[in-house]
């Protein structure tokens, strides 16, 4: 485990994505390893890309790496695809639309599945982002799977969030009604060379008139990922947004509240994997459907007792 730590600090991806592996998996040593390349974190700064799919979201990543690389900064991309809810399996094809940087020793490249996670993220992610600040990469990109209304999550890993949005699907007002609007810092107009982008761009501006902003106003950035067109403006706003919350104080904000919500959920994690590994090997669960089944039981009832049983407290 020390030898994988010090390989991963010293820069080999293959040790990286050996430990993004065990994390993935939820095995025994993920919990050390996490807290032994903890202090050599927090120098990363991650983009978080989200939107619905077919928006261009690899698309735009794969012309966005290739901007920040001639800046001479490193990358990792955490692309997300949606895990198959009967065969566990996922398609992993994002890197498939990256094969531009496949080759680029600076950017590291790593599918997940979201392996039943609700929000269009992986239950990993963050480790896996973490992983990837110990391995000294500069930026970090956070691809979602792009499932419309549970986007969210991604707000709480992300500095900067870019909500990519498209013309002719009424992908704008979709956004809108979803509540998306209050996660971007960045709103990305993709295929801005399609009939109709003017007039999502100008929709979102719209709202952002009627919308009450303290601070900083997203702006809404038209780019065209076949070409590349407007990424090079798209690059500089995420490094404005950037400065923004540098000298605002903000940054150090919203790191602070982020190790609050993680700590949170690690310990809902270990509580939940603690009692139903408990529940399993006793067996109770089966015991307590057939009572369920038979209306002598209730599932609340059932839940409280599984607690009391497990957790030693009422």
């Amino acid at each position: 485990m020390d030898d994988l730590v010090k390989r991963v600090l010293n820069g080999d991806r293959r040790a990286a994505a050996r430990m993004i592996s065990l994390i993935e998996n939820d095995e025994e040593a993920k919990n050390e390893l996490m807290s032994k390349i903890y202090p050599c974190t927090g120098h990363a700064y991650i983009i978080g890309i989200t939107g619905s799919p077919g928006a261009g979201k690899s698309s735009l990543t794969d012309k966005l790496v290739g901007e920040i690389r001639r800046g001479g900064l490193t990358v990792a991309i955490i692309a997300i695809d949606p895990t198959s809810p009967f065969t566990g399996g996922a398609i992993l094809g994002d890197r498939i639309r990256m094969q531009s940087h496949a080759l680029d020793a600076e950017v590291f490249i790593r599918s997940m599945g979201t392996r039943g996670s609700l929000g269009g993220l992986s239950h990993a992610t963050n480790e896996a982002a973490k992983v990837m600040d110990a391995l000294k990469k500069d930026i970090i990109i956070i691809e979602t799977v792009g499932v419309g209304q549970s986007e969210f999550d991604i707000m709480h890993i992300a500095n900067s969030t870019l909500v990519v949005l498209t013309p002719g699907a009424g992908d704008a007002i979709q956004t809108i009604k979803a509540g998306i609007m209050e996660i971007a810092d960045i709103f990305v107009v993709n295929k801005s060379d399609l009939d109709g982008a003017d007039r999502v761009k100008m929709e979102v501006e719209v709202m952002l008139d009627m919308k009450q902003i303290d601070g900083w106003r997203p702006p809404v950035v038209p780019t065209v990922s076949l070409n590349g067109k407007g990424v090079q403006e798209l690059w500089l706003k995420i490094m404005e947004h950037k400065s923004f919350l540098e000298s605002s104080g903000l940054l150090l904000k919203q790191r602070k509240k982020r190790l609050r919500e993680e700590v949170r959920e690690i310990v809902e994690h270990e509580i939940r994997k603690h009692v139903w590994t408990a529940v399993e090997k006793s067996g109770e669960m089966d015991k307590l459907v057939a009572q369920m089944m038979q209306r002598e039981m209730d599932p609340y009832t059932a839940a409280k007792r599984l607690i009391a049983a497990h957790l030693q407290f009422r």
